[in-house]
Protein backbone atom coordinates (compact mmCIF):
# COMPACT_ATOMS: atom_id res chain seq x y z
CA UNK A 1 0.00 0.00 0.00
CA UNK A 2 2.28 2.33 1.26
CA UNK A 3 4.61 1.45 -2.14
CA UNK A 4 1.81 1.99 -4.19
CA UNK A 5 1.20 5.39 -2.72
CA UNK A 6 4.51 6.80 -3.16
CA UNK A 7 4.75 5.58 -6.95
CA UNK A 8 1.35 7.65 -7.48
CA UNK A 9 2.94 10.67 -5.40
CA UNK A 10 6.25 10.27 -7.80
CA UNK A 11 3.63 10.39 -10.79
CA UNK A 12 2.05 13.79 -9.36
CA UNK A 13 5.50 15.53 -8.58
CA UNK A 14 6.94 14.22 -11.96
CA UNK A 15 6.56 17.58 -14.28
CA UNK A 16 5.33 21.34 -12.80
CA UNK A 17 3.05 21.45 -14.78
CA UNK A 18 1.12 18.40 -13.79
CA UNK A 19 2.17 19.05 -9.90
CA UNK A 20 0.77 22.70 -10.58
CA UNK A 21 -2.59 21.29 -12.06
CA UNK A 22 -2.89 18.37 -9.53
CA UNK A 23 -2.33 20.71 -6.37
CA UNK A 24 -4.32 23.31 -7.80
CA UNK A 25 -7.29 20.92 -8.23
CA UNK A 26 -7.39 19.86 -5.01
CA UNK A 27 -6.66 23.05 -3.26
CA UNK A 28 -9.82 24.55 -5.09
CA UNK A 29 -11.84 21.11 -4.29
CA UNK A 30 -11.11 21.78 -0.32
CA UNK A 31 -11.35 25.69 -0.66
CA UNK A 32 -14.92 25.50 -3.11
CA UNK A 33 -15.84 22.79 -0.35
CA UNK A 34 -15.83 25.86 2.08
CA UNK A 35 -17.77 28.06 -0.04
CA UNK A 36 -21.05 25.36 -0.45
CA UNK A 37 -20.41 24.04 2.55
CA UNK A 38 -20.96 27.93 4.70
CA UNK A 39 -24.86 29.78 4.75
CA UNK A 40 -23.82 32.87 2.62
CA UNK A 41 -23.00 35.95 4.63
CA UNK A 42 -22.10 32.71 7.31
CA UNK A 43 -18.39 34.54 7.42
CA UNK A 44 -16.97 37.64 9.16
CA UNK A 45 -18.33 41.00 6.96
CA UNK A 46 -18.91 38.77 4.00
CA UNK A 47 -22.32 40.66 3.65
CA UNK A 48 -19.90 44.09 2.52
CA UNK A 49 -17.50 42.54 0.46
CA UNK A 50 -20.40 41.03 -1.08
CA UNK A 51 -21.74 44.25 -1.54
CA UNK A 52 -18.09 46.13 -2.41
CA UNK A 53 -17.64 42.95 -5.12
CA UNK A 54 -20.34 43.82 -6.92
CA UNK A 55 -20.49 47.73 -7.04
CA UNK A 56 -16.67 47.75 -8.21
CA UNK A 57 -17.67 44.97 -10.97
CA UNK A 58 -20.60 48.02 -12.02
CA UNK A 59 -17.58 50.42 -12.23
CA UNK A 60 -18.32 51.87 -8.62
CA UNK A 61 -15.03 52.15 -7.60
CA UNK A 62 -15.72 54.76 -4.79
CA UNK A 63 -19.27 56.02 -3.59
CA UNK A 64 -20.51 58.44 -1.02
CA UNK A 65 -20.01 58.53 2.47
CA UNK A 66 -22.75 57.15 4.82
CA UNK A 67 -22.72 57.01 8.76
CA UNK A 68 -24.47 53.59 10.32
CA UNK A 69 -24.85 53.17 13.52
CA UNK A 70 -23.08 50.01 14.65
CA UNK A 71 -21.55 47.87 17.30
CA UNK A 72 -18.13 46.30 17.28
CA UNK A 73 -16.85 43.84 20.28
CA UNK A 74 -19.39 45.74 22.48
CA UNK A 75 -18.58 49.36 21.94
CA UNK A 76 -21.15 51.43 20.35
CA UNK A 77 -19.94 54.04 17.27
CA UNK A 78 -21.07 55.18 13.67
CA UNK A 79 -18.88 53.40 11.12
CA UNK A 80 -17.91 55.35 7.86
CA UNK A 81 -19.55 53.42 5.29
CA UNK A 82 -19.83 53.51 1.58
CA UNK A 83 -23.05 53.74 -0.49
CA UNK A 84 -23.21 52.31 -3.83
CA UNK A 85 -26.20 51.53 -6.08
CA UNK A 86 -26.85 47.76 -6.44
CA UNK A 87 -29.97 45.77 -7.29
CA UNK A 88 -32.19 45.85 -4.06
CA UNK A 89 -31.59 42.42 -3.07
CA UNK A 90 -28.66 43.11 -1.65
CA UNK A 91 -29.91 45.55 0.65
CA UNK A 92 -31.00 42.60 3.12
CA UNK A 93 -27.46 40.80 2.99
CA UNK A 94 -26.05 42.98 6.33
CA UNK A 95 -28.90 41.28 8.38
CA UNK A 96 -28.51 37.58 6.67
CA UNK A 97 -26.71 36.03 9.60
CA UNK A 98 -28.01 37.67 12.57
CA UNK A 99 -30.50 34.97 13.46
CA UNK A 100 -27.45 32.30 14.03
CA UNK A 101 -24.23 33.88 14.09
CA UNK A 102 -22.99 33.88 17.64
CA UNK A 103 -25.99 31.83 18.58
CA UNK A 104 -23.99 28.61 18.58
CA UNK A 105 -26.64 26.33 19.14
CA UNK A 106 -29.39 27.52 16.34
CA UNK A 107 -28.42 25.99 12.93
CA UNK A 108 -28.31 28.47 9.78
CA UNK A 109 -31.73 27.60 8.84
CA UNK A 110 -33.41 30.41 10.72
CA UNK A 111 -31.56 33.16 7.83
CA UNK A 112 -34.40 34.94 6.02
CA UNK A 113 -34.50 33.68 1.81
CA UNK A 114 -32.59 36.20 -0.52
CA UNK A 115 -34.55 37.60 -2.74
CA UNK A 116 -34.32 38.72 -7.00
CA UNK A 117 -35.64 41.72 -7.07
CA UNK A 118 -34.13 44.27 -9.84
CA UNK A 119 -35.27 47.31 -8.73
CA UNK A 120 -32.35 49.73 -7.81
CA UNK A 121 -31.41 51.35 -4.72
CA UNK A 122 -28.48 52.66 -2.54
CA UNK A 123 -26.66 49.85 -0.36
CA UNK A 124 -23.87 50.13 2.30
CA UNK A 125 -20.70 48.87 2.85
CA UNK A 126 -18.00 49.02 5.41
CA UNK A 127 -15.70 47.69 2.53
CA UNK A 128 -15.59 50.71 0.79
CA UNK A 129 -12.02 52.24 1.41
CA UNK A 130 -10.68 49.01 0.41
CA UNK A 131 -8.73 49.04 -2.66
CA UNK A 132 -10.94 47.78 -5.97
CA UNK A 133 -8.24 44.89 -7.04
CA UNK A 134 -9.40 42.11 -5.34
CA UNK A 135 -12.84 43.02 -5.55
CA UNK A 136 -12.71 43.42 -9.19
CA UNK A 137 -11.08 39.72 -10.17
CA UNK A 138 -14.29 38.28 -7.70
CA UNK A 139 -17.20 40.22 -8.34
CA UNK A 140 -17.88 40.19 -12.11
CA UNK A 141 -19.67 36.87 -11.84
CA UNK A 142 -22.33 39.33 -10.01
CA UNK A 143 -22.81 40.72 -13.82
CA UNK A 144 -23.40 37.36 -15.13
CA UNK A 145 -25.92 35.33 -12.43
CA UNK A 146 -28.59 37.40 -9.87
CA UNK A 147 -29.26 36.04 -6.30
CA UNK A 148 -27.50 32.88 -4.35
CA UNK A 149 -25.95 31.12 -7.68
CA UNK A 150 -24.36 34.42 -8.28
CA UNK A 151 -23.52 34.75 -4.50
CA UNK A 152 -21.80 31.21 -4.58
CA UNK A 153 -19.85 32.02 -7.78
CA UNK A 154 -18.35 35.21 -6.75
CA UNK A 155 -17.12 32.29 -3.33
CA UNK A 156 -15.71 30.09 -6.48
CA UNK A 157 -13.91 32.65 -8.03
CA UNK A 158 -11.82 33.72 -5.20
CA UNK A 159 -11.41 29.99 -4.22
CA UNK A 160 -9.68 29.70 -7.74
CA UNK A 161 -7.48 32.66 -7.34
CA UNK A 162 -6.36 31.68 -3.96
CA UNK A 163 -5.90 28.07 -4.90
CA UNK A 164 -3.56 29.15 -7.80
CA UNK A 165 -1.20 30.78 -5.49
CA UNK A 166 -1.05 27.91 -3.10
CA UNK A 167 0.02 25.84 -5.89
CA UNK A 168 2.48 27.49 -6.90
CA UNK A 169 3.77 27.35 -3.49
CA UNK A 170 3.44 23.57 -3.69
CA UNK A 171 5.51 23.12 -6.88
CA UNK A 172 8.01 25.87 -5.23
CA UNK A 173 8.20 23.28 -2.56
CA UNK A 174 8.81 20.20 -5.02
CA UNK A 175 11.54 22.06 -6.38
CA UNK A 176 13.95 21.74 -3.88
CA UNK A 177 17.06 18.88 -3.51
CA UNK A 178 17.37 18.29 -0.47
CA UNK A 179 14.54 16.75 1.61
CA UNK A 180 11.89 18.08 -0.63
CA UNK A 181 8.88 16.27 1.09
CA UNK A 182 9.65 18.00 4.10
CA UNK A 183 9.75 21.18 2.19
CA UNK A 184 6.07 20.67 1.02
CA UNK A 185 5.29 19.48 4.64
CA UNK A 186 5.90 22.89 5.44
CA UNK A 187 3.22 24.29 2.82
CA UNK A 188 0.37 21.98 3.73
CA UNK A 189 1.15 23.27 7.85
CA UNK A 190 0.94 26.62 6.39
CA UNK A 191 -2.74 25.93 4.37
CA UNK A 192 -4.56 25.91 8.30
CA UNK A 193 -8.23 25.24 7.78
CA UNK A 194 -8.90 28.83 8.52
CA UNK A 195 -6.51 29.60 5.47
CA UNK A 196 -8.84 27.38 3.07
CA UNK A 197 -12.02 28.41 5.20
CA UNK A 198 -11.35 32.10 3.73
CA UNK A 199 -10.11 31.11 0.53
CA UNK A 200 -13.54 30.05 0.08
CA UNK A 201 -15.02 33.31 1.03
CA UNK A 202 -15.13 36.47 -0.46
CA UNK A 203 -12.52 38.28 1.64
CA UNK A 204 -9.77 39.79 1.32
CA UNK A 205 -8.14 37.41 3.96
CA UNK A 206 -8.61 34.37 1.96
CA UNK A 207 -6.10 36.22 -0.69
CA UNK A 208 -3.67 37.92 2.01
CA UNK A 209 -3.35 34.15 3.62
CA UNK A 210 -2.74 32.32 -0.13
CA UNK A 211 -0.43 35.20 -1.45
CA UNK A 212 1.77 35.15 1.99
CA UNK A 213 2.06 31.31 1.77
CA UNK A 214 3.53 31.84 -1.84
CA UNK A 215 6.02 34.73 -0.92
CA UNK A 216 6.93 32.69 1.83
CA UNK A 217 8.11 29.75 -0.06
CA UNK A 218 9.31 31.24 -3.46
CA UNK A 219 11.39 33.75 -1.38
CA UNK A 220 13.05 31.57 0.96
CA UNK A 221 13.74 29.12 -1.75
CA UNK A 222 15.49 31.86 -3.53
CA UNK A 223 17.67 32.47 -0.52
CA UNK A 224 17.92 28.70 1.19
CA UNK A 225 18.10 26.75 -1.98
CA UNK A 226 19.76 28.38 -4.70
CA UNK A 227 19.88 27.27 -8.22
CA UNK A 228 20.81 29.49 -10.98
CA UNK A 229 18.20 27.48 -13.29
CA UNK A 230 15.13 28.25 -10.90
CA UNK A 231 15.79 31.83 -10.10
CA UNK A 232 13.62 33.56 -12.74
CA UNK A 233 10.56 31.82 -12.00
CA UNK A 234 11.23 31.75 -8.26
CA UNK A 235 11.67 35.37 -8.43
CA UNK A 236 8.26 35.85 -10.32
CA UNK A 237 6.48 33.73 -8.00
CA UNK A 238 7.60 36.17 -5.15
CA UNK A 239 6.63 39.10 -7.46
CA UNK A 240 2.99 37.69 -7.97
CA UNK A 241 2.65 36.61 -4.44
CA UNK A 242 3.72 40.25 -3.22
CA UNK A 243 1.50 41.96 -5.95
CA UNK A 244 -1.12 40.10 -4.96
CA UNK A 245 -0.52 40.59 -0.98
CA UNK A 246 0.45 44.58 -1.59
CA UNK A 247 -2.85 45.60 -3.63
CA UNK A 248 -5.51 43.80 -1.08
CA UNK A 249 -4.99 46.11 2.14
CA UNK A 250 -2.36 48.28 3.41
CA UNK A 251 -1.25 45.92 5.87
CA UNK A 252 0.12 43.60 2.88
CA UNK A 253 3.36 45.94 2.85
CA UNK A 254 4.22 45.06 6.51
CA UNK A 255 3.85 41.41 5.66
CA UNK A 256 6.01 41.18 2.59
CA UNK A 257 8.53 43.44 4.59
CA UNK A 258 8.67 40.89 7.37
CA UNK A 259 9.23 38.04 4.90
CA UNK A 260 12.30 40.01 3.20
CA UNK A 261 13.28 40.62 6.49
CA UNK A 262 13.58 36.82 7.98
CA UNK A 263 14.48 35.69 4.41
CA UNK A 264 17.72 37.94 4.72
CA UNK A 265 18.13 36.18 8.10
CA UNK A 266 18.34 32.79 7.01
CA UNK A 267 19.85 33.67 3.07
CA UNK A 268 23.27 31.48 2.38
CA UNK A 269 26.48 32.74 1.74
CA UNK A 270 26.81 34.22 -1.80
CA UNK A 271 23.30 34.11 -2.65
CA UNK A 272 22.79 37.36 -2.16
CA UNK A 273 25.55 38.49 -5.10
CA UNK A 274 24.00 36.35 -7.61
CA UNK A 275 20.14 37.55 -7.07
CA UNK A 276 21.00 41.08 -6.89
CA UNK A 277 22.37 40.75 -10.40
CA UNK A 278 19.45 39.59 -12.03
CA UNK A 279 17.69 42.23 -14.04
CA UNK A 280 14.26 39.62 -13.02
CA UNK A 281 14.79 41.38 -9.71
CA UNK A 282 14.82 44.78 -10.40
CA UNK A 283 11.51 44.05 -12.89
CA UNK A 284 9.75 42.33 -9.72
CA UNK A 285 11.03 45.24 -7.34
CA UNK A 286 10.03 48.39 -9.83
CA UNK A 287 6.65 46.48 -10.02
CA UNK A 288 6.28 45.68 -6.38
CA UNK A 289 7.45 49.33 -5.52
CA UNK A 290 4.69 50.56 -8.46
CA UNK A 291 1.94 48.40 -6.37
CA UNK A 292 3.04 50.24 -3.12
CA UNK A 293 2.90 53.35 -4.27
CA UNK A 294 -0.11 52.88 -5.22
CA UNK A 295 -1.73 50.94 -2.74
CA UNK A 296 -0.07 54.09 -0.52
CA UNK A 297 -2.03 56.60 -2.32
CA UNK A 298 -5.15 54.80 -2.46
CA UNK A 299 -5.46 54.39 1.59
CA UNK A 300 -3.98 58.22 1.81
CA UNK A 301 -6.77 59.04 -0.10
CA UNK A 302 -9.77 56.89 1.72
CA UNK A 303 -9.32 57.73 5.07
CA UNK A 304 -11.58 55.82 7.80
CA UNK A 305 -14.11 58.77 9.08
CA UNK A 306 -15.37 56.47 11.69
CA UNK A 307 -16.29 57.81 15.23
CA UNK A 308 -16.15 55.15 17.44
CA UNK A 309 -16.68 55.62 21.27
CA UNK A 310 -14.26 53.68 23.30
CA UNK A 311 -14.13 54.23 26.63
CA UNK A 312 -11.36 56.40 28.72
CA UNK A 313 -10.57 53.07 30.70
CA UNK A 314 -9.19 51.14 27.21
CA UNK A 315 -5.46 52.97 27.39
CA UNK A 316 -2.67 51.64 24.87
CA UNK A 317 -1.27 50.10 28.00
CA UNK A 318 -5.00 48.09 29.00
CA UNK A 319 -5.02 47.07 24.83
CA UNK A 320 -1.74 45.91 25.18
CA UNK A 321 -2.68 44.25 28.66
CA UNK A 322 -5.83 42.27 27.03
CA UNK A 323 -4.15 41.70 23.95
CA UNK A 324 -1.39 39.67 24.93
CA UNK A 325 -3.83 37.45 27.34
CA UNK A 326 -5.48 36.91 24.35
CA UNK A 327 -3.25 35.63 22.39
CA UNK A 328 -4.19 31.95 22.87
CA UNK A 329 -7.35 32.64 21.08
CA UNK A 330 -5.35 34.59 18.40
CA UNK A 331 -3.22 31.42 17.87
CA UNK A 332 -6.59 29.39 17.43
CA UNK A 333 -8.08 31.87 15.35
CA UNK A 334 -5.01 31.16 12.84
CA UNK A 335 -5.79 27.32 12.84
CA UNK A 336 -9.61 27.25 12.67
CA UNK A 337 -12.38 29.87 14.17
CA UNK A 338 -14.89 29.26 11.80
CA UNK A 339 -18.54 31.51 11.19
CA UNK A 340 -18.27 35.02 12.48
CA UNK A 341 -15.88 33.56 15.31
CA UNK A 342 -18.44 31.54 16.83
CA UNK A 343 -17.55 28.13 15.70
CA UNK A 344 -13.89 26.97 16.80
CA UNK A 345 -12.64 23.77 15.05
CA UNK A 346 -12.13 20.91 17.44
CA UNK A 347 -9.47 20.19 19.96
CA UNK A 348 -8.35 17.56 17.67
CA UNK A 349 -7.14 19.77 15.08
CA UNK A 350 -5.27 22.42 17.28
CA UNK A 351 -3.45 19.66 18.74
CA UNK A 352 -2.36 18.16 15.57
CA UNK A 353 -1.97 21.50 14.17
CA UNK A 354 0.03 22.77 16.86
CA UNK A 355 1.94 19.35 17.71
CA UNK A 356 3.38 19.16 13.76
CA UNK A 357 4.55 23.11 13.85
CA UNK A 358 6.20 22.09 17.23
CA UNK A 359 7.74 19.08 16.55
CA UNK A 360 9.43 20.99 12.95
CA UNK A 361 10.11 24.24 14.90
CA UNK A 362 12.27 22.27 17.43
CA UNK A 363 13.93 19.96 15.24
CA UNK A 364 14.90 23.06 12.89
CA UNK A 365 15.69 24.61 15.82
CA UNK A 366 18.00 21.56 16.98
CA UNK A 367 19.55 21.57 13.18
CA UNK A 368 20.03 25.00 12.41
CA UNK A 369 22.88 27.29 12.77
CA UNK A 370 23.17 30.47 14.78
CA UNK A 371 21.28 32.81 12.32
CA UNK A 372 18.85 30.48 12.09
CA UNK A 373 17.55 29.31 15.61
CA UNK A 374 17.46 33.09 16.38
CA UNK A 375 15.25 34.03 13.21
CA UNK A 376 12.71 31.00 14.80
CA UNK A 377 12.75 32.69 17.97
CA UNK A 378 12.28 35.97 16.30
CA UNK A 379 9.21 34.74 14.82
CA UNK A 380 8.23 33.15 17.37
CA UNK A 381 8.21 36.58 19.64
CA UNK A 382 6.73 38.45 16.27
CA UNK A 383 3.65 36.24 16.42
CA UNK A 384 3.45 37.22 20.26
CA UNK A 385 4.52 41.01 19.85
CA UNK A 386 3.00 42.43 16.77
CA UNK A 387 -0.77 42.20 17.63
CA UNK A 388 0.12 43.87 20.50
CA UNK A 389 1.66 46.41 19.25
CA UNK A 390 -0.82 47.13 16.30
CA UNK A 391 -3.83 46.91 18.82
CA UNK A 392 -2.16 49.50 21.55
CA UNK A 393 -1.63 52.01 19.11
CA UNK A 394 -5.41 51.65 17.52
CA UNK A 395 -7.33 50.43 20.41
CA UNK A 396 -8.43 54.02 21.70
CA UNK A 397 -9.93 55.05 18.25
CA UNK A 398 -11.21 51.20 16.96
CA UNK A 399 -11.73 49.72 20.64
CA UNK A 400 -10.36 45.73 20.45
CA UNK A 401 -10.96 44.32 16.95
CA UNK A 402 -7.74 42.20 16.25
CA UNK A 403 -8.36 38.70 14.62
CA UNK A 404 -5.96 36.02 14.66
CA UNK A 405 -6.60 35.76 10.73
CA UNK A 406 -5.26 39.10 10.49
CA UNK A 407 -1.75 38.33 10.75
CA UNK A 408 -1.90 34.68 9.15
CA UNK A 409 -0.36 36.17 6.30
CA UNK A 410 2.63 36.88 7.85
CA UNK A 411 2.72 33.77 10.78
CA UNK A 412 2.72 31.37 7.93
CA UNK A 413 5.93 32.07 7.82
CA UNK A 414 6.99 30.13 11.09
CA UNK A 415 6.26 26.54 9.94
CA UNK A 416 7.37 27.27 6.44
CA UNK A 417 11.04 28.34 8.01
CA UNK A 418 11.25 25.66 10.05
CA UNK A 419 10.44 23.22 7.27
CA UNK A 420 12.85 24.41 5.26
CA UNK A 421 15.67 24.81 7.92
CA UNK A 422 15.26 21.09 8.50
CA UNK A 423 15.28 20.41 4.46
CA UNK A 424 18.49 22.43 4.49
CA UNK A 425 20.62 21.64 7.34
CA UNK A 426 19.58 18.39 8.70
CA UNK A 427 21.92 15.53 7.87
CA UNK A 428 21.17 12.79 4.98
CA UNK A 429 21.08 9.69 7.88
CA UNK A 430 19.91 9.14 11.55
CA UNK A 431 16.62 10.31 11.89
CA UNK A 432 13.27 9.03 9.85
CA UNK A 433 12.10 11.94 8.11
CA UNK A 434 9.87 10.07 5.82
CA UNK A 435 8.30 8.77 8.65
CA UNK A 436 7.74 12.00 10.29
CA UNK A 437 6.38 13.71 7.44
CA UNK A 438 4.52 10.54 6.54
CA UNK A 439 2.71 10.87 10.13
CA UNK A 440 2.60 14.42 9.23
CA UNK A 441 1.05 14.51 6.55
CA UNK A 442 -1.43 12.23 7.41
CA UNK A 443 -2.34 13.70 10.76
CA UNK A 444 -3.43 17.21 8.66
CA UNK A 445 -5.37 15.96 6.87
CA UNK A 446 -7.59 13.77 9.44
CA UNK A 447 -7.85 17.43 11.34
CA UNK A 448 -8.94 19.28 7.94
CA UNK A 449 -11.87 16.95 7.86
CA UNK A 450 -12.24 16.86 11.33
CA UNK A 451 -12.64 20.96 11.23
CA UNK A 452 -14.77 20.93 8.02
CA UNK A 453 -17.42 18.23 9.44
CA UNK A 454 -17.84 20.52 12.87
CA UNK A 455 -18.08 23.26 11.34
CA UNK A 456 -20.58 21.88 8.58
CA UNK A 457 -22.23 20.61 11.54
CA UNK A 458 -22.96 23.65 13.49
CA UNK A 459 -24.36 24.88 10.76
CA UNK A 460 -26.85 22.25 9.83
CA UNK A 461 -27.93 21.14 13.95
CA UNK A 462 -26.03 23.92 16.18
CA UNK A 463 -23.67 23.14 18.62
CA UNK A 464 -26.06 21.23 20.55
CA UNK A 465 -27.91 19.46 18.38
CA UNK A 466 -26.91 15.36 17.10
CA UNK A 467 -23.12 14.36 16.40
CA UNK A 468 -24.47 12.96 12.56
CA UNK A 469 -26.44 15.73 11.30
CA UNK A 470 -28.85 12.94 9.54
CA UNK A 471 -32.03 15.48 10.57
CA UNK A 472 -30.21 18.17 9.33
CA UNK A 473 -32.09 21.47 9.44
CA UNK A 474 -29.88 23.38 7.55
CA UNK A 475 -28.10 21.94 4.76
CA UNK A 476 -25.76 22.80 1.58
CA UNK A 477 -26.51 22.23 -1.70
CA UNK A 478 -26.44 18.66 -2.67
CA UNK A 479 -26.18 17.70 1.30
CA UNK A 480 -23.67 17.38 4.05
CA UNK A 481 -22.25 13.88 3.19
CA UNK A 482 -21.18 14.54 -0.33
CA UNK A 483 -19.25 17.39 0.94
CA UNK A 484 -17.79 15.83 3.75
CA UNK A 485 -16.51 12.93 1.87
CA UNK A 486 -15.70 15.56 -1.01
CA UNK A 487 -13.63 17.61 1.48
CA UNK A 488 -11.86 14.40 3.31
CA UNK A 489 -11.23 12.45 -0.02
CA UNK A 490 -9.17 16.10 -1.00
CA UNK A 491 -7.63 16.54 1.84
CA UNK A 492 -5.84 13.42 1.80
CA UNK A 493 -5.05 13.50 -1.44
CA UNK A 494 -3.68 16.90 -1.14
CA UNK A 495 -0.86 15.33 1.20
CA UNK A 496 0.15 12.71 -1.27
CA UNK A 497 3.23 15.06 -3.22
CA UNK A 498 4.78 14.94 0.35
CA UNK A 499 5.13 11.33 0.02
CA UNK A 500 7.76 11.89 -3.43
CA UNK A 501 10.87 10.27 -2.72
CA UNK A 502 13.62 12.98 -2.32
CA UNK A 503 16.35 12.02 -4.43
CA UNK A 504 14.33 13.18 -6.97
CA UNK A 505 13.91 16.51 -8.12
CA UNK A 506 10.92 17.22 -10.29
CA UNK A 507 12.43 17.75 -13.43
CA UNK A 508 13.25 21.41 -15.04
CA UNK A 509 11.03 21.56 -18.40
CA UNK A 510 13.49 21.93 -21.21
CA UNK A 511 16.64 21.38 -19.21
CA UNK A 512 18.64 22.61 -22.12
CA UNK A 513 17.83 26.45 -21.90
CA UNK A 514 20.23 27.68 -19.35
CA UNK A 515 19.40 31.32 -17.66
CA UNK A 516 22.40 34.48 -17.64
CA UNK A 517 24.20 32.32 -14.47
CA UNK A 518 24.55 29.36 -16.98
CA UNK A 519 28.47 28.65 -18.01
CA UNK A 520 27.14 27.44 -21.49
CA UNK A 521 24.54 29.68 -22.18
CA UNK A 522 23.40 32.98 -21.63
CA UNK A 523 19.37 32.51 -22.67
CA UNK A 524 16.73 32.23 -20.45
CA UNK A 525 14.58 29.35 -18.84
CA UNK A 526 11.27 29.57 -20.42
CA UNK A 527 9.24 27.21 -17.66
CA UNK A 528 6.35 29.34 -16.81
CA UNK A 529 6.51 31.26 -13.24
CA UNK A 530 3.42 30.43 -11.80
CA UNK A 531 3.46 26.51 -12.81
Amino acid sequence: MISALTRLADWSARTPKRLWGIAFALFFTLAASWSVATPLGGSPDEHAHFIRAAAVARGQIGGTEVMVPHMVAGIEGEFAETGVRLPEWYKPLPKQHECYAWHEDRPASCAPAIGHSEKTVQVTTAAGRYHPAYYLVTGWPSLLVDGPKGLYLMRLVSAALCSALLASAVVTAAEWRRRRSVALLGVFTAATPMALYMAGMVNPSGGEIAAGILVWTALLSVLMSPDPRLLNRRLARVGIGGLVLINIRPLGLIWFSGAVFFGLLLAHRGVLRSVLRRKALWVWTALLGLATAGALLWAGAHPDNSVINTPKSLTAKEAARQTFGNTETYVHQMLGYFGWLDTPAPAFTWLVWLGVIAVVTGLALAYGRGREAVALVGMLVAIVVVPVAAQASQAEQLGMVWQGRYLLPFAVGLPLMAALICASRAPEQGFPWRRLVGFGVAGLALAHAAAFFWALRRFAVGVNGPWVPFSAHWAPPGGWVLWTALYTAAAFALVLPALVRDREPVAVEDPARRDEDSPRTGRHSKVPAIG
